[in-house]
């Protein structure tokens, strides 16, 4: 069964601030050997969406960043753990997100995401559109999306 659970930076309990970094540490800068600054200041203004499993392991994560102007969401560091791959947690996490996002910044009217360019498709499945072309962020091809609520 899976626990999900949506806090800002302020709720976040010690613990589950480590295992965030934990989790997006390995993935984003050990696993795709891409070292830059992981943790930044979006961090505290952000809404930390998790997915645990019975035994309390981070199985995924994202963030729900509002901007200053409470009309534009966005959605970065997508993650789901490397034991939990292949389960169908990516989709049910941005569809959550999705959810979590109008609920916490009812004034949005559009999602943005910059993802990696390999899951466009992913993302096309839930509504969002390309307004970029491809680019390299830490040598990694992205693509800036968008998709209106």
């Amino acid at each position: 069964m899976i626990k999900s659970t949506v806090k800002s930076f302020q709720e976040l309990t010690n613990r589950e601030l480590f295992d965030i970094y934990k989790l997006r540490v390995a993935v984003f800068v050990v696993e795709q050997e891409c070292p830059y600054q992981e943790v930044d200041d979006d961090d505290l203004s952000a809404y930390h969406l998790t997915f645990r499993n019975d035994n309390g392991d981070l199985m995924a994560y994202l963030r729900i960043i509002p901007e200053k102007n409470q009309t534009v969401v966005r959605i970065g560091r997508v993650i789901v753990a490397k034991d939990f791959r292949g389960k169908g947690l990516a989709k049910e996490l941005l569809q959550t997100a999705l959810q979590e996002s109008t609920r916490l910044i009812p004034h949005a009217n559009k999602i943005v995401l910059a993802g990696q360019a390999y899951l466009k498709d992913f993302y096309h499945a839930f509504g969002f559109h390309d307004v970029s072309d491809v680019y390299l962020e830490d040598d990694i091809p992205h693509i800036d999306m968008e998709k209106q609520l």
